[in-house]
């Protein structure tokens, strides 16, 4: 469908894959788009790969699926490379987005996926850096706005800021706001 993006999210338990994909919707939502976005658990433990989709779309959506076809593929886990067929149903001309401090040519080689885009960014760090934890799904969703151009990147801080500031204290939310915004400036791909 022209009119949806769908998007398949790969980490590892305890990671925010899940979350990751809901704040992407959730912000896709409040922008007056259409949305799915659900997991698929294997073993439900700390550390577990595991996978999340999202639609996003300007029609309602009726296909209720694992995302077969995404899109976008995000990694979370840089672990996973090798692991798991990462690149399974992406399009020649798909969008595959990791979260690695390497080149976005080294992760292309290793994937021997030659015809979409590839970007990186170093999530882990910038999650660190900016909240003290190695959780690096709100930096991923900020490479993913400016990788994709799936949403625009007021609508995601705007969203987050409504959505768990009385879930969080202030810093947290700041932190990872900050993380959001770092990652969409420090992305790269070719």
């Amino acid at each position: 469908m022209a009119d949806m993006t769908e998007i398949r999210w790969h980490g590892r338990g305890g990671q925010g894959v899940v979350t990751a994909s809901k704040v992407v919707a959730e912000a896709a939502l409040s922008a007056g788009k259409y949305i799915q976005a659900f997991p698929e658990y294997g073993p439900e433990r700390m550390g577990a790969p595991i996978r999340s989709f999202t639609r996003i779309g300007e029609k309602p959506i009726r296909i209720h699926s694992q995302v077969t076809n995404p899109g976008i593929v995000v990694v979370l886990d840089p672990t996973l490379l090798g692991v798991v067929d990462l690149i399974e149903g992406l399009p020649d001309n798909g969008i595959f987005l990791m979260n690695t401090p390497k080149a976005p040519r080294e992760i292309r080689t290793a994937l021997n996926y030659s015809k979409g885009r590839v970007f990186t960014v170093n999530a882990t760090q910038i999650a660190l850096d900016k909240f003290g934890r190695n959780i690096p799904n709100t930096p991923m969703v900020g490479a993913l706005v400016k990788a994709s151009g799936v949403i625009a990147l007021g609508h995601v801080i705007e969203d987050f800021k409504n959505r768990y500031a009385g879930k969080f204290k202030k810093e947290i939310v700041e932190g990872n706001i900050q993380a959001i915004e770092t990652a969409y400036n420090e992305v790269t791909g070719e």
